[in-house]
């Protein structure tokens, strides 16, 4: 199967030759890549990558980059933090039915995991929940890489806890 996916990094000054930056992506095996470049020290590379799971898609491709670029570092897996336009637009519905259907829907639809003036979720949550209402047919390798990329931010989020903080908070935030 297809899996398509962004992985989002930062990269050391001594990696900003692009030119060279992408062929030792492609040599590394990123060639199912487009690499982005919008901002100085970060690339982000559109993968749309064959393989049996999203996890091994992923996995695989952060494996690749690593390899070519042994000093990036991860900022993001995605697709996975999302607005509510982000999700509306994945849809196909406007972003006012979106915004509708979440504030009709306060208690059962996910709870954001960043809320300000520009709120965020997990877009596998909020895909699920879709779902589950059977209002949106979502596809299954869609649903598989969202999970997988969210799994893959938190994995990431989570080496940062200290142990004592983890044991402390880990029974009141559940």
């Amino acid at each position: 199967m297809k899996y398509e996916f962004t992985l989002s990094f930062k990269i050391a000054s001594d990696d900003a030759d692009i030119d060279t930056l992408v062929e030792r992506l492609g040599a590394a095996g990123c060639d199912d890549a487009l690499v982005g470049i919008g901002q100085a020290g970060r690339i982000a590379l559109d993968f749309t990558r064959e393989a049996g799971s999203a996890q091994e898609a992923i996995v695989s491709a952060l494996k690749d980059v690593k390899r070519a670029v042994p000093n990036a570092l991860l900022i993001e897996a995605g697709p996975d933090l999302v607005g509510l336009t982000d999700v509306a637009e994945l849809v196909g519905m406007s972003r006012q039915n979106m915004r509708k259907l979440s504030l009709a829907h306060t208690d059962s639809f996910p709870a954001p995991v960043h809320s300000s003036s520009l709120a965020l979720w997990h877009l596998t949550h909020v895909l699920q929940w879709l779902s589950d209402r059977g209002s949106h047919v979502i596809e299954p390798q869609l649903m598989e890489v969202t999970r997988v990329a969210m799994q893959i931010n938190l994995v990431k989020e989570a080496a940062l806890i200290e142990r004592r903080v983890r044991r402390e908070v880990r029974e009141l935030v559940a």
